[in-house]
C-alpha cells in the first residue's frame, strides 16, 4: 500500500576511519530522533562507516554478514524503522571493494542496493588529490528500490555530475532521489547546492542528500574536511531543509504524494520529452 506521506530522517555525520567509533555515531543520531516509531527511513552520508582520511590507511572490506551490519540491523528491528547506509566499503566477488549503498529493513536480511558508478579521480585546488577507483570497484548499472509505494532512485555523491544516471530515473518516474555524499568544501561552495536542486527540478523528484560535514580527524591525526549542508529538496526545487556546514545532526522530512502530483501537474514534462 502507497504511503501518501513518507517521513525520512537525514542524518549528517562527521566520520572518521575508525569504524566503532562511526557506529557509535549513527547510533547516538538515531537516538536524536523524535518519535522515531513514525519515521519511514533513516538515510546516512557516503562513508558512513568508513572514511579513509590518510592514503596510508587500509581500507576494510565489510560483507553483509559482519558484526558492524549486524548492529545496525539490530538497531533497525528494535526501532521498527528502514536504514540506508549511504556507502561502506564492501567485498567484492572479484576481491575488490565497493564504495556500496547497503539497505537495512526491519525483519529482512540486509542488502547492497547499488555501487557507486563514477568514481571520484580528481585534484581539485584548495583540496588533496583523490583516486577513488585505485581503491573501489566501478558500479555498473542504476538501481531503483520500491519501498511503501515510493520509488526511490540510488547514487552517491559524484554521481551527481552525471545527468545521465539521473535521467534513467526521470524516465522511470522515481519519486525520490538518495544522493549520500561527502564532498570537498571548495566544490561543495560552487556546486553542491546548484546540482541538487538541479537534479529535483529536472526529474520531478524529491531528493534527499544526507552528507558529510566538518574536521575528519584520523587515527593517526590528519585531517580531511568536509562541507556538509545535508540537504533535502522538494521536486519543485524548494530546499525543505540544510542542515548546515559541520557536525553531526539529524532531521525529519515529510515527503508528500500530494506535493509529487502537484509538480507533474503545473509542468508535465514526461509527457514532452522528444530524445530517447
Amino acid at each position: 500500500m502507497t504511503k501518501e506521506t513518507l517521513k525520512v530522517a537525514v542524518a549528517q555525520m562527521t566520520s572518521t576511519d575508525e569504524v566503532a567509533k562511526n557506529l557509535e555515531q549513527m547510533a547516538q543520531l538515531v537516538g536524536q530522533i523524535q518519535d522515531i516509531d513514525l519515521v519511514d527511513l533513516i538515510v546516512f552520508p557516503e562513508n558512513a562507516l568508513f572514511f579513509r582520511i590518510s592514503k596510508k590507511g587500509d581500507i576494510p572490506s565489510l560483507t553483509v554478514e559482519d558484526a558492524q551490519i549486524r548492529l545496525l540491523k539490530e538497531m533497525s528491528d528494535r526501532h521498527q524503522v528502514t536504514i540506508l547506509v549511504g556507502s561502506a566499503p564492501m567485498l567484492e566477488k572479484s576481491g575488490r571493494v565497493s564504495n556500496a549503498s547497503v539497505w537495512i529493513e526491519p525483519g529482512q536480511t540486509p542488502q547492497v542496493v547499488y555501487r557507486k558508478i563514477h568514481l571520484f579521480d580528481v585534484d581539485v585546488a584548495g583540496a588533496s588529490p583523490v583516486r577513488e577507483s585505485d581503491s573501489f570497484e566501478h558500479g555498473r548499472e542504476p538501481k531503483i528500490i520500491e519501498f511503501k509505494g515510493w520509488r526511490l532512485g540510488l547514487s552517491i555523491c559524484y554521481d551527481l555530475r552525471f545527468a545521465e544516471l539521473y535521467l534513467n530515473y526521470a524516465k522511470a518516474k522515481v519519486d525520490a532521489i538518495l544522493i549520500p555524499s561527502a564532498f570537498l568544501v571548495p566544490t561543495g561552495e560552487a556546486h553542491w547546492h546548484v546540482l541538487t536542486r538541479a537534479r529535483a527540478i529536472e526529474s520531478q523528484a524529491y531528493v534527499i542528500a544526507p552528507a558529510q560535514g566538518g574536521e575528519h580527524l584520523s587515527s593517526r591525526g590528519e585531517v580531511r574536511r568536509t562541507y556538509g549542508h545535508s540537504l533535502a529538496i522538494d521536486p519543485w526545487g524548494v530546499v525543505l531543509g540544510d542542515l548546515g556546514p559541520a557536525g553531526p545532526r539529524v532531521q525529519v522530512f515529510d515527503l508528500e504524494r500530494a506535493r509529487l502530483n502537484w509538480v507533474r501537474s503545473q509542468i508535465p514534462q514526461s509527457n514532452h520529452r522528444r530524445l530517447p
